[in-house]
């Protein structure tokens, strides 16, 4: 099964998508999320209890493998599934980012970027043409182009520096690809500026990749300048291939990127938040660190269908937590992962029956709910949560 992306429906006059990406590891339903797992796993949870919950692609960092335990190693023990025990699909990002977070520990140029591990200090030089080299020893289904991030604000010298680079970088990579079996994706870049992503768009398009990534976003900007980049640049990349956010993932986000034409997201934010006990929920977050839960004997969420939902209360799961209890981590992180598989499948639905703009003004509806608590649901929280949810005709 080679590499494919077809649109089923439209929604919003055309801009929100719904879709099916086709690679050798499955089919996945756009718009997806992709939990990361920057070493291979998603932190505490196993291949298993990932696809339970609805995901069949899932992101690992070509940096941090570089790193340890070494793609030559990743192939010579089978590649990335193999090694992981994932057979769902992966998309390996090419380094670009993590390179970008180590600004005190690199240099850039345009033949490459040398840098200092973050682990023991030692030397290191990637070009665009290692970077492919070690994302086809990997072996991930979606492959990333090298590209160049910017932190923002900054100068528009920098930005436009950037592209210029990004783009010189993309064609390279073009050009020493050698698998068939791995879809490679340009990375658009420009800041806030509309005429630079344009041009980034442009120069990318015209190279031919066979999915485009919005990559510099999430760097520093108001949410509402990266929704005006996003509808300012999506119009550029063509109908008819994916178009991934890379690295922006709160629940509003999402909604708002789908709108805009988005179809795949990845981000830390659910494993991480798990991490520091930031529990998603449909009426907004719950801190379940907090002592008012000790004895709460309902569930994180009574609108959640997940196994945790089902089976712990919250005095259980703050139990765990204030006892660093890695079991708590672990639930944390699954309720998390399966609140954005569902608000996803929600999505989906809204789109396949043209119903996006109403699921829209229910959700942000329910986050005003949020904003009227502390983080618990108060008599009239429920009413209205209740309220929404028999509109959606969800129990």
């Amino acid at each position: 099964m080679g590499f494919g992306f077809s649109v089923q429906k439209t929604d919003l006059n055309g801009t929100a998508r719904l879709g099916r990406l086709t690679t050798a590891h499955g089919t996945i339903a756009t718009p997806a999320f992709m939990p990361v797992g920057s070493l291979g796993p998603v932190k505490g949870i196993e291949p298993h209890e990932l696809q339970a919950m609805g995901y069949g692609l899932m992101l690992n960092n070509a940096y941090h493998l570089f790193l340890r335990p070494g793609h030559e190693t990743v192939a010579g023990l089978g590649g990335l599934h193999a090694f992981t025990g994932w057979n769902g699909a992966i998309l390996t990002d090419s380094g670009g980012f993590q390179v970008f977070s180590l600004s005190k520990l690199r240099k850039v140029t345009d033949a490459g970027v040398t840098f200092q591990s973050h682990l023991d200090g030692s030397l290191h030089h990637i070009t665009p043409e290692r970077a492919i080299e070690i994302q086809e020893a990997l072996g991930a289904d979606i492959i990333m182009a090298f590209d160049e991030c910017v932190a923002l604000p900054t100068s528009s010298e920098q930005v436009a520096d950037a592209v210029r680079r990004t783009s010189h970088w993309a064609r390279r990579c073009l050009d020493v690809k050698r698998r068939t079996d791995q879809a490679l994706f340009g990375i658009v870049q420009g800041g806030l500026d509309m005429d630079l992503r344009k041009q980034s768009a442009n120069d990318l398009v015209a190279m031919g990749f066979d999915g485009y990534a919005v990559g510099g976003l999430s760097v520093g900007e108001e949410a509402e300048a990266r929704n005006v980049t996003l509808a300012a640049t999506v119009p550029h990349l063509p109908a008819d291939k994916p178009r991934y956010l890379m690295g922006v993932g709160l629940p509003d986000d999402l909604v708002e990127g789908v709108a805009r034409g988005i179809d795949m997201f990845d981000c830390v934010v659910p494993s991480r938040h798990g991490r520091t006990g930031w529990l998603f929920t449909s009426f907004g977050r719950v801190m379940i660190k907090n002592a008012k839960y000790a004895k709460d004997k309902g569930p994180v969420d009574s609108a959640c269908a997940c196994p945790v939902c089902a089976k712990y209360s919250r005095a259980y799961l703050h139990h765990l937590f204030r006892t660093n209890e890695m079991l708590g981590v672990r639930l944390n992180t699954m309720h998390n992962l399966y609140f954005y598989a569902d608000l996803l499948a929600q999505i989906r639905q809204a789109i396949a029956s043209g119903t996006l703009a109403e699921f829209r003004t229910r959700y942000y509806r329910q986050q005003e709910v949020a904003h009227m608590q502390t983080d618990s649901m108060d008599e009239q929280a429920h009413r209205i949560l209740a309220s929404n949810l028999a509109e959606e005709g969800r129990p």
